[in-house]
This record gives structure tokens, C-alpha cells and sequence, in this order.
């Protein structure tokens, strides 16, 4: 008798213990998360360069290794409430040497505006494909994941890793938090059971990885939808930027995965 009362109050404090746990684990429900995006420009250069013959562009590279960090640092943030949010990029001012033709690189110099509706399935995209801006509306990607056992601590939270193929080959590591419910992340990247604080391409040489996360009221007006834009569906872009890049070698399927991102 006195073992089955034992039991019982082990079992009592062990509830009690749980449900206070539980009391105290908040989750995130509304706010803005703010992202760095890092790309390695050197990487990117050697990439470009490798297989050409020419000396200026070697001169080029080791005159922009001259003027320029090996990474470049953009700014981000994603505002988010229940299931809906804005992606978008912070004002900057960059100078001409981070201009040079060399570096330039459609995927580091992506700045989408993304409306993603999880309740509908669907984003609302503004892309600026060179000279020409477009309003993308289509359904959310479909992505694979593969959630692994490995963790990492990311602005104050515990997240956990997945792994995915996109655009048929580009390889994705993302790392999610429970702690904050919305499903979505940066970019257009989806579909995991939290939101993910840290993206890498480590085949595209390309981070982006939350630094903060505040915890804020957020209204309608926050989320609004871009509306300037040519219309178009991913579809519809696709085939306009094959039309446009069919004659431009071996950087054509980079520039087009790019835009597909």
C-alpha cells in the first residue's frame, strides 16, 4: 500500500511538473523576424570565371578582392501573423565597387517582395527581373522535406534540420523552430512545422539566418500584398525569361533558377 502511494505522488509531481512546462513554453504567435542573407562573392567569381581564358577576368577578380569583403551582407525581415506574411528587403544604399560586373549574380541580387497566404496555399511575388517588374501569383511550392535528429540554436531558439532538393537541383538545408507555429520562412520556403530561422544553398554559397525576433502586434496593413507589377504566374515567367535567356551560354539555367526561387 505504501509503494502504490509512493507511486501516486511520483506520478502527481511528475503531471504538475509537466503542466507547469507547458504553462511557461510560449509560442510566438505574431511579430518580425529579422534575417541576414550572406553571400560568398568569391566563391561566386570562381565559379563564373572557371573555364574562361581571357586574363581580364582574372585582373577583375583580384581587383574587386582589393575593394570588396569575401561576403556580401543583405538585410531582411519576415512579418508574420497566424498564417499570413510579408518578406521584404531593407533600403540600401550600396556603393559602386559592389556593383562591379563581375560580382553580379542573379541570385545574390535577389530582392523578392513575398505575400504568402498559408490558409489559401498562395504567395503574391514582386520580382524585378532587370529592367522590368512583375506581379507573380500562383500557389505555394510544393517542397519535400526530410526532417533530420540534428539541432541548432538560432537567435534564441532550439531548431531542427531539413533537407531538400528545389528547382530540381538545388540543394536546401533549412533549420525551423516550433517555438514560432507560422509554417513559412524567408523567401518563398514552406511546409515545415514551424518557422524557419536559418536557410542555406551551400551549393549556391548563399545563408540567410534569422539575428532577432520580436514579438509585436501586427495588423492588415503590415501584410499587404505588393500590387505594382506586370501579372503573371510562375509559369508565365518561366517561359518569358527562356524567350529572354536563350542566348546566354552557361549562365542561362543559373539566372533562370534565380528568378524561379
Amino acid at each position: 500500500m505504501k509503494t502504490l502511494i509512493n507511486h501516486i505522488l511520483i506520478l502527481i509531481i511528475v503531471l504538475t511538473s509537466c503542466n507547469t512546462f507547458a504553462q511557461n513554453d510560449h509560442f510566438v504567435q505574431n511579430g518580425v523576424i529579422e534575417f541576414e542573407k550572406k553571400s560568398n562573392t568569391y566563391a561566386l567569381i570562381t565559379k563564373k570565371i572557371k573555364g574562361e581564358t581571357e586574363s581580364y577576368y582574372k585582373l577583375a577578380f583580384e581587383s574587386y578582392k582589393k575593394n570588396n569583403p569575401q561576403f556580401k551582407t543583405t538585410k531582411s525581415t519576415l512579418t508574420f501573423s497566424k498564417n499570413k506574411s510579408l518578406y521584404k528587403w531593407a533600403e540600401t544604399n550600396e556603393s559602386p565597387s559592389n556593383n562591379s560586373w563581375i560580382a553580379d549574380d542573379a541570385m545574390a541580387n535577389l530582392k523578392n517582395i513575398i505575400a504568402t497566404d498559408l490558409d489559401t496555399q498562395t504567395s503574391i511575388t514582386q520580382k524585378n527581373v532587370y529592367d522590368d517588374l512583375y506581379l507573380v501569383k500562383d500557389s505555394l511550392r510544393k517542397i519535400d522535406w526530410k526532417i533530420t535528429d540534428e539541432t541548432r540554436e538560432i537567435a534564441g531558439y532550439e531548431c531542427r534540420r531539413a533537407n531538400a532538393i528545389v528547382l530540381d537541383s538545388v540543394y536546401v538545408v533549412a533549420y525551423y523552430t516550433i517555438q514560432i507555429p507560422f509554417a513559412g520562412g524567408p523567401e518563398s520556403f514552406t511546409g515545415l512545422p514551424g518557422t524557419i530561422l536559418g536557410l542555406a544553398m551551400p551549393h549556391e554559397n548563399m545563408t540567410w539566418f534569422a539575428t532577432k525576433v520580436t514579438e509585436i502586434p501586427v495588423s492588415d496593413k503590415d501584410l499587404a500584398p505588393p500590387i505594382k507589377g506586370k501579372p503573371a504566374d510562375n509559369k508565365g515567367l518561366n517561359k518569358i525569361l527562356l524567350d529572354a535567356l536563350k542566348d546566354w551560354g552557361k549562365w542561362a539555367r543559373k539566372t533562370l533558377q534565380a528568378y524561379s526561387l
